[in-house]
């Protein structure tokens, strides 16, 4: 079952209530903290908290912060939680519809308060949906975040599966960002523009550090993931726009572990796949693909990029973006050819990498997967 994570802020909470969310969120640190090196931590009920402090706290917090710091400690490295927010299961938290305000209540120091939140078009279809019982409602997270503070609930719906037979591949890369083909039609997204911001930004980084300031270059780091993030989701949408209106029911995607390792920009001197956010792009095509009913493969990456339709493999196929067999004189868009071989799979098929997990976007993205994006369509022999 698909799940998205809406962010919801507060509206305007009153200095007395963002007091009492600060110290909320300071004691669960500091007992996730004590919690993290106690000896009996798989035993722990809501009771424990009574040997770590006499003040008075929300049990739903406290049961919650056990289940999350039970979980975490077996992935967690670091011995100690920077900020451990405060968190609810779906029994403690209710979503409300006041007039023509949404309202969200949950446990506090002092009671059970509703508060109301800001909310956009698309969420109030989200909110619709939890309270008419067409969506379940799951955990959420008490956050703060630029001085706002927020409330993430995770939503789950139910998604009919497409029973299209057509399979779309979808290949990554560097001068081209993403290339989708399906069948004699393909869609290209250049990536001339995100060089030339990557290079802007790299320029200015280098810059801001000669001139000793440290603050704005991680501003700038800020701005420049921000700018791509936004691309990706452009991207992604156009591409699971494209694949609904050309009937897929896959869509196949290289898997791409290590691939940083081996891949560089011979014009970016130093620069590689770190420059752009693959496996953000992917998680995203991925989610949105299966929020529109639309299941994702992940193929082996080896030789999909050499390999001619007549089985011919061999290095010298490639070069650049030119595809040209050496046996059978074959020419095509080298990622455009790329693409066609992940759609049929001819590496074999690779387990779901373990980082891509679909159903959970970032936090407040609109979901529509039927959004605008920036691309040239192509048909097959027409390269």
């Amino acid at each position: 079952m698909p799940t998205i994570t809406l962010r919801l802020e507060l509206h305007n909470p009153t200095k007395a209530k963002q007091e009492m969310y600060e110290r909320m969120t300071e004691w669960n640190t500091e007992f996730a903290n004590w919690l993290l090196h106690h000896p009996e931590l798989n035993k722990a009920t809501s009771k424990i908290f009574k040997d770590f402090s006499s003040q008075k706290f929300p049990s739903a917090i406290v049961n919650q912060t056990i289940r999350e710091v039970k979980s975490q400690k077996k992935k967690q490295k670091a011995k100690k939680f920077r900020t451990f927010w405060c968190c609810f299961n779906n029994q403690n938290i209710k979503v409300e519809k006041k007039g023509a305000f949404y309202t969200v209540s949950f446990p506090t120091l002092e009671k059970r308060i509703g508060v109301p939140v800001v909310t956009r078009p698309y969420q109030e279809a989200w909110l619709d949906r939890l309270i008419h019982g067409t969506a379940k409602q799951g955990a959420a997270k008490l956050y703060k975040k630029r001085k706002k503070w927020c409330l993430a609930i995770a939503v789950a719906f139910e998604v009919k599966p497409r029973h299209e037979t057509k399979v779309m591949g979808v290949d990554v890369g560097l001068r081209y960002i993403a290339v989708a083909s399906v069948g004699t039609k393909s869609w290209f997204f250049k990536g001339s523009q995100c060089a030339f911001v990557r290079r802007r930004y790299a320029a200015l980084r280098r810059t801001l550090g000669q001139a000793k300031k440290l603050h704005m270059i991680r501003k700038i780091g800020d701005k420049e993931s921000r700018w791509m993030k936004d691309m990706n989701h452009k991207i992604s949408r156009q591409i699971v726009r494209f694949a609904l209106a050309n009937g897929v029911g896959v869509i196949r995607m290289e898997d791409l572990a290590g691939i940083r390792k081996r891949a560089a920009s011979a014009k970016e001197a130093g620069r590689n796949l770190h420059s752009w956010a693959f496996h953000q792009l992917q998680t995203m095509i991925a989610y949105k693909a299966e929020m529109a009913g639309i299941r994702v493969e992940w193929v082996n990456p080896t030789y999909t990029s050499q390999t001619c339709r007549c089985g011919h493999r061999e290095k010298a196929n490639r070069n650049g973006i030119h595809f040209r067999c050496q046996k059978c004189g074959y020419t095509i868009h080298a990622d455009l050819n790329g693409a066609i071989n992940i759609a049929k799979a001819i590496s074999g098929f690779a387990a779901q990498p373990s980082a891509l997990v679909t159903g959970a976007p970032p936090i407040g993205v609109h979901l529509n997967p039927m959004g605008r994006g920036d691309g040239t369509l192509l048909n097959l022999g027409v390269v």
